[in-house]
């Protein structure tokens, strides 16, 4: 039987696949070529959390959206609804912009906000993107595996539409694992450069009904 854990602050710093870090400035180990997660450990803003909690419940927030930011990396007003903690999630999105940002050298992000009430990506699978950030404001966060023991043949088609228990892709040495609210995540895909048959397996956790998970997703751009 599998377990499903979530980092904390007990949790080993480094495993091969994954660094786990307090320190922002340390996010810089996602460069080392065996690593395809790098985590920052961040506590829970509880003046944000409330903001998108009553804009939940009120259904202010929509599906949430997508835009292109760029240095110094501020978001519209007009995307979020105006009552109080709307100033503090800005300010959040935008030191997380700018750490991301210095990080990766990059000149725009795509930049998301979901909105989310149901399973997005419900299979294990490998991104083809660079390094992709998210965090998770509210509600489960993105699940991962070590990749040390994993069958990669049998992500995609390979699991021949068995769940991914069944499939072969891991067994019951392997555990699933999770962030905390608003730690911000790291995630390298297959297109990073040297990457090609790697990249972090991951994938949406279960929503139950009348649930919702507020992500905050970037993207680097290069002009």
């Amino acid at each position: 039987m599998l377990k499903t854990t979530v980092i904390n602050a007990d949790a080993e710093r480094i495993e091969s696949h994954a660094f786990i870090t307090n320190e922002p400035a340390e996010l810089i180990h996602i460069f080392h070529p065996f690593t395809q997660i790098a985590l920052w450990r961040r506590g829970v803003n509880s003046i944000i959390e409330a903001y998108l909690q009553k804009g939940l419940t009120n259904n202010l927030l929509g599906p949430g959206f997508r835009t292109i930011i760029r240095s110094p990396y501020t978001v519209e007003l007009d995307l979020f609804p105006d009552f109080p903690g709307r100033e503090a999630l800005l300010e959040d999105i935008r030191l997380i912009a700018e750490i991301y940002a210095d990080l990766l050298g990059c000149d725009e992000i795509a930049l998301r906000l979901e909105i989310l009430d149901c399973v997005m990506c419900p299979r294990f699978h490998v991104d083809r993107t660079g390094i992709r950030l998210i965090c998770t404001y509210l509600g489960s966060g993105t699940e991962w595996i070590n990749d040390e023991l994993v069958d990669r043949g049998k992500l995609g088609p390979g699991c021949l539409d068995l769940p991914d228990e069944a499939s072969g892709l891991f067994d019951e040495r392997t555990t699933i694992e999770s962030p905390n609210l608003f730690d911000l995540l790291l995630f390298k895909g297959s297109l990073w450069q040297g990457n090609s048959h790697r990249g972090a397996i991951h994938r949406s956790p279960a929503v139950a009904s009348g649930e919702h998970r507020v992500l905050l997703i970037m993207d680097a751009l290069w002009n």
